[in-house]
């Protein structure tokens, strides 16, 4: 991190202070929307290489599924809410959910 040069704000009146406070505000939020893209970026780049689910993990309105169909990959469950018919049958067939993670 670099020194911040000092800034001798006295010869402003409040007009012009308060208008220098909404540029810096501007900035900020400018550029925190920047660095969390970056971020995002960074972090689906490294879930996709690693072949996870990244983009329902940045989501985050979805929750991760821990279940998935064996008999077909592209069926998964998280574990909440009603449980899929597969599972079900899984269940009655005399699997376990453990049977059942990825």
């Amino acid at each position: 991190m670099t020194a911040m040069a000092t800034i001798d704000l006295s010869d402003y009146n409040l007009g012009e202070l308060k208008g220098l406070l909404f540029e810096l505000d501007k900035e900020i939020k400018a550029r925190k929307t920047q660095e969390v893209t970056a971020a995002r970026e960074r972090i689906l780049t490294i879930a996709r290489g690693a072949g996870l689910p990244a983009e329902r993990l940045l989501d985050g309105a979805d929750v991760l599924p821990r279940y998935r169909n064996p008999d077909d990959a592209g069926q998964t469950w998280s574990g909440r809410g009603r449980q899929p018919k597969w599972v079900a049958e899984a269940l009655a067939q005399g699997k376990t959910l453990d049977d059942l993670k990825f």
